[in-house]
């Protein structure tokens, strides 16, 4: 089993458990050893799961306004624990390819791997809602069969970015490409670099 093909199972175990409770604030156990790499995956997503269903919630027409700022400032703290993961789940892939050397015409990529790997979350994410829609018993075929040519379209998408992730890693450890992480260096979180927040400081 290759790397990909691991995370994806991950991924789709951490939206089963999920969706046992289906609620944004129920309590979970992850079954991973703490700080493996198998670990830091289902975090991931489960992050990722959460935050898709506070993004349905914010959009309900009629939410409260105090509610609705909540939850922003919750969805704007999940997206830099995201980032965060993102990050150390690219430490380990510099940690397991410490010892390559590069090749001298080694390319570099446009992502890194465990940004490909977000993307991977994220898509299966939409393949088991657009799967949902499908089963819905309440819904017309006309509405089954839309969802389904977009399943299909998502499906396609999986295969390709599954090849892609795993043609990555392998280039990065037959030296073919480099190994590059740019840390996200994020400000609005920051009290020191917001000037909405430093400046509510000095006042």
């Amino acid at each position: 089993m290759t790397f990909t093909e691991k995370a994806y199972k991950i991924f789709e175990q951490a939206i089963t458990d999920y969706h046992i409770q289906d609620f944004v604030d129920a309590e979970y156990h992850n079954p991973y050893p703490e700080r493996s790499i198998e670990y830091f995956l289902y975090l991931k997503n489960r992050i990722d799961t959460v935050q898709w269903h506070l993004e349905d919630i914010i959009r309900e027409p009629d939410i409260d306004p105090v509610k609705a700022l909540k939850i922003k400032r919750r969805i704007d703290k999940s997206n830099q624990e995201r980032t965060d993961l993102v990050e150390m789940i690219d430490s380990y892939f510099l940690e397991q390819n410490r010892d390559t050397v590069p090749q001298e015409n080694a390319l570099i990529n446009t992502e890194s791997p465990a940004w490909a790997i977000d993307r991977l979350s994220i898509l299966a994410l939409k393949i088991y809602h657009w799967q949902k829609e499908i089963e819905r018993t309440d819904a017309t075929e006309q509405h089954i069969a839309n969802c389904q040519s977009k399943l299909d379209i998502l499906l396609e998408q999986r295969k390709d970015l599954s090849i892609a992730i795993s043609q990555l890693l392998d280039d990065i450890t037959a030296g073919r490409k480099l190994m590059r992480v740019y840390r996200q260096l994020k400000m609005y979180n920051d009290p020191n670099l917001n000037p909405m927040l430093y400046g509510k400081q000095k006042k």
